[in-house]
């Protein structure tokens, strides 16, 4: 019986970075496996509820809870889903920023559009033109904002084990910012320029939860770091841009 007990443990998923969904405790085992298909999940030994109800949900439910913000949601995917040991951690980091990084510039690109349209007609070279320093303000931009999160995270807060190093707070960072995936929409409909803001409110506040999920501190600790990040993030984006046309109108004037 002892032997049989042992076996069916070695067959659950186990890691010692787990937590629970609902406490963040952390827990060794999530579910014991029976058989193919056959699993009971563990509870927590703290808050004695289920430690990760995700485990057998639907993935549209984690969807529509990580949109409401829900603490659990995130503990799932930072802890349970996207642990080294269930995921091949390099790989999903690089296609994470890949995916960020096109994005930001499309958004990008939407903003400088609507701006040329409103000026005056744009043309295809002038696109042409713009989209290097586009490209180049992105970069910039999103290497400030992420020094900054990386820094404030490290100095300010007590970091649950798991995402001390630069590559697991990058994932998170990354990954909570999910909502910039709707930005899509606007390829096949038409929508007015307040949308992308929307779309960054909701960004902004999925990296606060993220922030909070994952060193447990006051959310207005992490709401001063989520906000200054961006903050800069955005004067360096658009400074990168404005300031030649800055300096070149300054010498015409002279």
């Amino acid at each position: 019986m002892e032997n049989k007990n042992k076996k069916m443990e070695t067959d659950g998923t186990t890691s010692e970075y787990f937590r629970c969904v609902q406490c963040g405790s952390p827990i060794k085992t999530l579910y014991i496996q029976y058989s193919a298909g056959n699993i009971r999940l563990m509870k927590c030994g703290k808050c004695k509820a289920v430690a990760d109800e995700y485990i057998e949900c639907e993935i549209m439910i984690l969807v529509i809870d990580l949109i409401l913000h829900k603490p659990k949601a995130y503990r799932h995917l930072f802890y349970n889903k996207f642990s080294k040991e269930t995921v091949d951690f390099e790989s999903l980091l690089w296609k994470s920023v890949s995916a960020f990084l096109i994005l930001d510039i499309y958004r990008m690109w939407i903003l400088t559009k609507i701006e040329k349209e409103s000026n005056s007609p744009e043309t295809v070279g002038s696109m042409l033109l713009e989209f290097p320093k586009m490209i180049s303000s992105v970069i910039f931009g999103n290497l400030v904002f992420l020094c900054v999160m990386f820094h404030g995270t490290r100095k300010l807060f007590s970091i649950s084990a798991g995402f001390y190093g630069w590559k697991e707070i990058l994932l998170v960072v990354l990954v909570s910012s999910y909502f910039k995936i709707f930005l899509m929409a606007t390829m096949v409909w038409e929508f007015p320029s307040s949308v992308i803001f929307i779309i960054d409110m909701f960004v902004i506040s999925s990296n606060i939860v993220a922030l909070k999920v994952i060193t447990n501190s006051a959310i207005m600790r992490c709401l001063a770091v989520g906000l200054f990040a961006h903050s800069l993030k955005f004067i360096a984006s658009y400074g990168f841009i404005t300031y030649p046309k800055l300096i070149r109108l300054t010498e015409f004037n002279k």
